[in-house]
């Protein structure tokens, strides 16, 4: 008995301190995981509660020019909302932009290539338009200032699209994606309560050497003289989820962007049908689908619903934090 409690004199503030030590780690960690704001991008974090500032890449200049975040999310609504749609629907635009651009500068830098956090080419980035901001936009972003959408402690993949059509489409289904995150959910679009007949729907020709050389360039294989084109694969939402062109299968969101995505407007495909010579579609929605339905938003908008909870509708278990002031 008496080496033991030798033994807890000699090690005893020793063993206390360990104790301690590991205390405060796993209650570090313990406040790390219950914790559901996540921390700007280092790449772009000025200090607690200040807002960043971000360099953007200027398509039409072909330059790198920094700004502070607020003004680039004015610019991206404006880009990719109609200014003078109601404030809700431009507030909840505001936050999936300034989300969507925090998880890209999270994940990868934003615009490596580039050498730029962000971009106004479309095709890399998000639209923007800073001679489209107007009052209402200002409003909309001042509104929103600081807020982003997170799911635990993460940024949220903020993707959104124009009109969803009847039903919104998980990740892997509209993008193709290689899974579908637990916050991307299929909801009812809301959208087609307003969007009138001529927007809502599409249909469009291509000409069947145009089909052949978008699988070829897309899969790497040539299908040959094109005699068959068919859905060989719905998604939960009735997109085309797989595409057969000859004996070649494509994504359907892979085959929408080969032809052009704004003359094949979404992979909710009605009518598909080869005739003279070329591939004829149809169909509703436009867009991949995914997230944020735009004429949903403006649909809830119209009967009063605040951004916060337009956001939420299209994404599962989703909050808000505030980031800076």
């Amino acid at each position: 008995m008496s080496s033991y409690l030798e033994f807890f004199k000699k090690r005893g503030a020793l063993i206390l301190g360990f104790i301690l030590v590991v205390a405060l780690v796993v209650g570090y960690q313990l406040h790390a995981r219950a914790s559901k704001t996540p921390a700007i991008p280092s790449a772009i974090d000025r200090g607690e509660r200040k807002e960043p500032l971000i360099s953007v890449y200027i398509e039409e200049e072909d330059l790198v020019r920094e700004m502070p975040m607020e003004d680039y999310v004015a610019g991206v609504v404006a880009g990719e909302m109609d200014p003078d749609w109601p404030l809700e629907a431009l507030a909840a635009q505001a936050i999936l932009a300034r989300t969507f651009t925090l998880q890209k500068i999270d994940e990868s830098g934003g615009v490596p290539e580039r050498n730029a956090h962000a971009s106004t080419d479309i095709e890399e980035f998000q639209a923007y338009s800073a001679e489209k901001v107007n009052a209402k936009v200002k409003e909309a972003v001042r509104l929103t200032r600081g807020l982003a959408a997170c799911y635990r402690n993460e940024f949220i993949r903020a993707w959104f699209h124009a009109y969803a059509g009847p039903r919104t489409a998980l990740a892997n289904e509209g993008l193709a994606y290689k899974f579908n995150p637990p916050y991307i959910c299929s909801v009812e679009g809301l959208g087609k309560n307003i969007i009138s007949e001529e927007e809502g729907n599409w249909s469009a020709i291509f000409d069947l050497e145009e089909v052949r050389n978008a699988v070829q360039e897309t899969t790497g294989v040539d299908p040959g003289d094109i005699n068959v084109v068919k859905i060989a694969k719905y998604g939960p939402s009735g997109r085309a989820a797989t595409i057969l062109v000859n004996n070649q299968k494509i994504s359907g969101p892979a085959f929408r962007l080969a032809l052009g995505s704004t003359e094949m407007r979404s992979t909710l495909i009605e009518r598909m049908e080869l005739n003279e010579g070329c591939l004829q579609m149809s169909g509703t929605g436009y867009g991949h689908g995914v997230g944020l339905c735009q004429w949903g938003a403006r649909a809830m908008a119209a009967e009063g619903k605040p951004p916060e909870e337009i956001v939420e509708y299209f994404y599962k278990n989703v909050h808000l934090v505030s980031l800076w002031d």
